[in-house]
Order: C-alpha cells, then structure tokens, then sequence
C-alpha cells in the first residue's frame, strides 16, 4: 500500500473513531466513509467507487450531483434560506400546488422528515374524530412509521418499540392483507386507518388489491380516514406518481418525503379540503418546515421527474431489474421470494442476508437488508440497465459467497 493510501485509510480510520466518540450509538455504522456521490455512485474517502441501490434509503431519486439540483440550490441560498412560516413563501405555495395537481389533494403541510408529515396525519385524524370521541388509529402489523414516540407507538414492530413504552394510547395493530381481522378492529372509538401501500421496513411486502380496497370501502362506510404512509413507496418509486394509483382507491391522507428534495430534508402531509380545514391555526406547525430553499429544490426534483419521465422510467427499468432478480432466483434454491413494484424490490432468502450485504459492499455494490432475511434494493430513478446488469452481476457473486459462509 503506497503512502497517499495509508495516509486516506489512517484518515478514515480516525473519522470511524471520532463518531464512536462524539455521536450517540443509534447506527450500526458500516465501515466506510461516504466522500462524494454522483450519479448512481458513490466514493469513500479512499477512492473505491460503489453503486448505490440503496441511494439513502430511498432519498437520492434523482442520482448524487444532479447539476439541476445543485443549480437551483447554489441560486436559491443567495435568496433566502428561512424566514419563517409567519410569512407567505411563495416556493411553498408553488410545491404545495404541485403536490395537490399530481394527487387525489387539496391541501399540504410541510415539515421536515416523514415521521413528523405522520406526526401531522395523526393530529388530523384525532382532531377529525374529536367531538365524537374517536381517537383510535388502526395501523399494520410489520408497519414502519418513524422515530418519534408517537409514530414509533404506531409502527408494527416490536424491534423498533423496546424499550420505549409506554406509548401515547389509542393505537391498536391488525395483520396486514387481513380484512376480516381489521373490521373487528375498528370500533365506535376509531378515528383512522394507517398502512403503507408497499411495507419497506417491513420487507418488501405489497398490499393486495382486495385488501386495499376493502379498507376503503370500510372506512368510507364508517367514516373514518384512510391514511396512506407513502414516505418510502410514494413519489414515482414504484412506477407511479403514488403506491395509491395501483389501485382502485384514493386515501383520504397521504404522507411524503425520502426523495422530494432531492436529498434536504422535507416531509408532506397531503389531504382532501374537508379533512385539511380541519386544522385551526395554532393547530400544528413547523418552524423549518416548507423554506424556500428546499421547497424550490423539491419544486425543481419534480420538475427533473417530469421533464425526463422518470416515473416511466422507474417502471420500464423496475420490470427489466425484476427479471434479472427472478433469474438469481431460478438459479439460487435459497432464494425464497421476490416482491416489490418499479424500483422498491426485495429478494427474500432463506438466511439472515447481512452477509450478503457485507460482501457485495465489499464488492462495489451497496444494498441493505429488511426484516433480517429480505434484501432491499431502492436504486436512484436514473439507473441504466448497464447499472442493474453490474449490480446483479455482483449479487450473484455476493449470494454464491454468502451461502457458502453461513452453512460452512
């Protein structure tokens, strides 16, 4: 190893060991320093390049350094940054428009992550649901919903909600793609229902038309609300504008963020006028949420996504990635399952797949993984069929590894 190398992996080295020292242990950090991205890849600060099909969990839909995205923000921080919500922001106005012409919507909230948009559809449907003392939520079993003590009271996963209770009351969980078990959970007290039309912390898993629709019809027969949590599906991952359009439904909320602004943080909640006049002013709010910054960064994403079609393309290159995961399949016994629409797909195995996580890193490829034994992959909208070919290339090298480390 020549001495500029020793002298980048030393540097690496010290930065894995100041977050060890200075930053609370909330991530199980993988060992390398992410330096710059572009594109569909990334670079660690030793200079080995790696394509990403995890793209910060799903942020980076329109690639690392996008020079229309890093246009508009360089203009933009000359203009304003922040000013506050106790004025109008006409970018805010401009996205919320946007949002509402592309979706079943009439009005948005922004705020800054996905948990807080779902910290905002909770407020509304207990507000909806108040002077007829409803204030249950139903939500899924294997669901993820996010961090805050309210939204991790609603995920249905015990491994994300040890060690924090007790949670705010009013929340009760059904078997996801079980409609009868649902109906029995709805009672005179619920105020809303909650699912993520595609589970992505919850592996991959898709609701079923019938599923789908039948909770609509139950929720517009016992008027309560019908939120779609579509943080990680919505926003052309899945080869729509929204998870919702593969159905014959439209909720009543919805719930935005991961991709929207292009990598600043932003989250949406979006919902029909009789529902969002709801909300009073003093209601809810959000000091940093919807500046004109990132709104003009989101309003110029949604402009990329329309200009290059990258919602059809999300579903042209889904369909081609498919199948290359679908031969792996063919060819690999122990590989169970694979699920997921457009870019939001999971190969499900038959062992824990950390392994193979860690070897195709190794390898130049980032994935993570679901639920221990399903691998995620969200690759940026603008992955070549050449990426998908290189990625399952090195897949297939990875899963050959992995198995034969885990039954050696």
């Amino acid at each position: 190893m020549n001495s500029t190398k020793s002298a980048l992996k030393r540097k690496s080295q010290k930065v894995m060991q100041e977050f060890s020292k200075y930053l609370m242990p909330t991530y199980s950090r993988i060992p390398i320093v992410i330096d710059r991205g572009e594109g569909t890849r990334v670079w660690d600060r030793e200079g080995k390049s790696y394509l990403d099909f995890i793209s910060g969990i799903g942020v980076m839909a329109a690639g690392y350094s996008h020079p229309d995205i890093c246009k508009v923000i360089k203009e933009e921080c000359h203009r304003l940054i922040h000013c506050s919500n106790l004025y109008h922001v006409e970018a805010q106005v401009e996205l919320a428009k946007k949002l509402c012409q592309l979706s079943f919507a009439d009005k948005a909230f922004f705020c800054n992550s996905g948990a807080e948009a779902n910290e905002t559809a909770i407020k509304l449907a207990r507000k909806f649901g108040y002077e007829k003392g409803a204030y249950e939520i139903v939500a899924m079993e294997n669901s993820f919903h996010g961090r805050t003590l309210a939204t991790i009271g609603l995920t249905g996963e015990e491994k994300y909600r040890k060690h924090f209770a007790p949670f705010p009351p009013g929340f009760k969980f059904t078997s996801f793609n079980n409609l009868n078990e649902l109906e029995k959970n709805i009672t005179p007290r619920t105020c809303a229902v909650i699912m993520e039309p595609i589970q992505g912390e919850g592996g991959i898993c898709e609701a079923t038309p019938s599923f789908i629709e039948g909770v609509r019809n139950i929720c517009t027969e016992k008027e309560i609300l019908l939120i779609f949590d579509e943080v990680q599906c919505g926003l052309g991952r899945t080869g729509k504008w929204f998870a919702y359009e593969h159905y014959n439904v439209e909720p009543d909320v919805m719930t935005l963020a991961k991709p929207l602004a292009a990598g600043l943080p932003i989250g949406a909640c979006l919902a029909k006028k009789n529902i969002a006049d709801i909300f009073s002013p003093g209601d809810h709010a959000s000091t940093f949420g919807g500046g004109h910054l990132v709104c003009s960064v989101a309003l110029k994403f949604l402009e990329i996504m329309e200009k290059q079609d990258l919602v059809g393309e999300v579903e042209k290159r889904g369909i081609y990635f498919k199948e290359k995961l679908h031969l792996l399949k063919e060819k690999f016994s122990f590989v169970r399952e694979i699920r997921g629409k457009g870019l939001m797909l999971g190969l499900e195995l038959d062992f824990e797949g950390k392994p193979v996580v860690d070897i195709a890193r190794e390898k130049g490829l980032l994935i993570n993984v679901t639920r221990g034994k399903t691998v995620r992959f969200l690759p940026p909208y603008i992955v070549s069929e050449g990426d998908i070919d290189e990625a399952t290339s090195i897949l297939k090298d990875a899963l050959k590894d992995a198995i034969k480390e885990v039954r050696d």
